[in-house]
């Protein structure tokens, strides 16, 4: 009976919990409930819905309702139909009355068992369910990360995988990433890879792998055991599911600077690059973020300019995922920073420049700190700055400043100090009411705004009259209190910028004497 029950619970996490009322299941039905009968109705979207759906749908609410004996008789029908079709793969508030009905306690008792054929259904509900936060803090508050790495080394398949994608989605908080870790959960992760025809086994372990790797201390460990190397092996020849997490894991791996040239003599660089053809957003979004990590390696990067790959990542700057959009930007600036000659590059990409400035009028926070990163970095180029002017990008940088997110806040004010350094653009940027709101961002937080927006600050402060607004605004203050940061670079433009507002007000009060 237990093994019905926990099978039963298994099946019940993936089908969706339907609104759709039913006969009642026998006579001991209340009144209550026969009254709140209605006739059936069913969604005009949804008449391509096969019959089982609907049948499905009376099990789960004699489930709710019935007595014991309804309850085992509706159990063993639901087992009769394939749970595993997605019209049937998944339904939050079944998880959720699962969880109310006091299951997971159930659950982690039962995990401990010895039996496989009881495993199987036990960690194939916690898997499915563990989509949901509050199972995944459950799962690890009540222990059973141990058990899930335990069961990583047995025989059979279906249990492996269904151990390996509980840890994958757990894996998202930091302390399920060091259990993972303390109880030797990482070696065999890496002995699953070697199971590469079973796609559904490798894409739950490649997934744990890559998300068990955002800890560093953990990568390490995966060096131990070469899976750097398995991983670049699995770059080609690969169901999607699969190269998304593979990607993935590589892109945290790169994050390590010998790990950078070790995926480079490999020769995944190559295969990083022909993934940029591809139309999966998961994906993109996960090789534009590995591409980036490797080109922070010169040796990488000649060879990322050399397959064309700067072109493949500006393209995807068209994708219409603000994702991938924001990844590919993130991605392209340390190829511009890196590349031979930047410059050149960045021009040979006709439309290119126009596409960067015409994603400002984004309405994405991560889209536009992205791109305004990358405008920092290809407004070095004077060339390459004239064109972003002609392309209008001061009055679009300078309609953002009011935004408060730190993040677009820091790299918004760093494109804005890159940008001044062109013609007329600073007296432009005053013009568009830039520098009030730059004024404000001093009362940041965030130590990175501080110094960005010094810097931004000090090369604005060359025209009087954005001396004068930022006098005003009264920006002496805290630039003085800058002035005694320990980062040099705050206390430079600090202190550069009140030398101007200085200069400009002594030149104000001398004029006003020899009149």
């Amino acid at each position: 009976m237990t093994m019905l029950v926990i099978s039963a619970l298994f099946l019940f996490s993936k089908t969706p919990a339907g609104s759709m009322p039913v006969e009642a299941f026998s006579e001991s039905s209340s009144e209550s409930e026969e009254e709140e009968e209605q006739p059936e109705r069913r969604p005009e979207s949804n008449t391509d819905l096969p019959s089982e759906y609907w049948q499905i749908q009376k099990l789960v609410k004699y489930l709710k309702g019935g007595d014991q004996t309804a309850t085992v008789l509706t159990l063993c029908a639901m087992m009769d139909f394939n749970l595993m079709q997605e019209t049937c793969s998944k339904s939050t508030k079944n998880k959720e009355a699962i969880r109310k009905a006091g299951g997971i306690p159930l659950l982690g008792r039962l995990l401990k068992s010895p039996h496989e054929n009881m495993l199987i259904p036990v960690v194939g509900t916690l898997q499915e369910c563990a989509s949901e936060e509050s199972y995944r803090i459950a799962i690890q508050m009540f222990g059973m990360i141990k058990d899930l790495v335990k069961n990583l080394s047995s025989d059979n398949d279906e249990l492996q995988m269904h151990c390996a994608s509980a840890i994958f989605k757990c894996a998202e908080d930091k302390q399920t990433r060091d259990l993972v870790r303390k109880y030797s959960g990482l070696q065999p992760l890496v002995l699953l890879l070697s199971k590469s025809d079973n796609k559904q086994l490798l894409a739950a372990a490649t997934g744990a792998i890559w998300k068990c790797s955002i800890s560093m201390e953990n990568v390490a460990k995966f060096q131990e055991y070469k899976a750097l190397e398995t991983l670049v092996r699995l770059l080609s020849d690969q169901p999607e599911e699969v190269l998304v997490n593979v990607v993935g894991a590589l892109g945290e791996f790169a994050l390590i600077p010998a790990n950078k040239a070790n995926i480079r003599k490999c020769g995944g660089i190559k295969s990083l690059v022909n993934l940029l053809t591809g139309t999966n957003q998961a994906l993109l979004v996960n090789v534009t973020k590995a591409v980036g990590a490797c080109a922070t390696d010169m040796d990488n990067m000649a060879i990322i300019d050399q397959l064309d790959g700067v072109r493949l990542v500006w393209s995807l700057l068209k994708n219409p995922s603000a994702d991938v959009q924001s990844s590919a930007a993130w991605a392209l600036c340390p190829c511009i920073k890196n590349a031979k000659d930047a410059g050149e590059m960045v021009r040979s990409l006709v439309g290119g420049l126009e596409l960067i400035v015409n994603l400002l009028k984004s309405t994405n926070n991560e889209v536009l700190a992205s791109i305004c990163a990358a405008i920092a970095k290809i407004a070095k180029d004077k060339e390459n700055l004239a064109v972003l002017t002609d392309h209008g990008v001061v009055p679009l940088l300078a309609k953002l400043t009011n935004m408060t997110d730190d993040r677009l806040r820091r790299h918004l004010a760093e494109a804005i100090g890159h940008c001044c350094m062109w013609g007329s653009n600073r007296a432009s940027f005053g013009d568009a009411g830039a520098v009030a709101p730059l004024v404000r961002y001093l009362k940041s937080k965030d130590k990175a705004v501080h110094q960005s927006t010094a810097m931004a600050l000090y090369q604005l402060s060359k025209n009087p009259n954005n001396c004068i607004a930022m006098h005003e605004k009264g920006v002496v203050k805290p630039l003085i209190h800058f002035m005694g940061s320990d980062d040099e670079t705050l206390q430079e433009a600090a202190a550069g910028c009140v030398r101007n507002v200085r200069l400009l007000a002594l030149a104000n009060r001398n004029a006003l004497l020899f009149r």
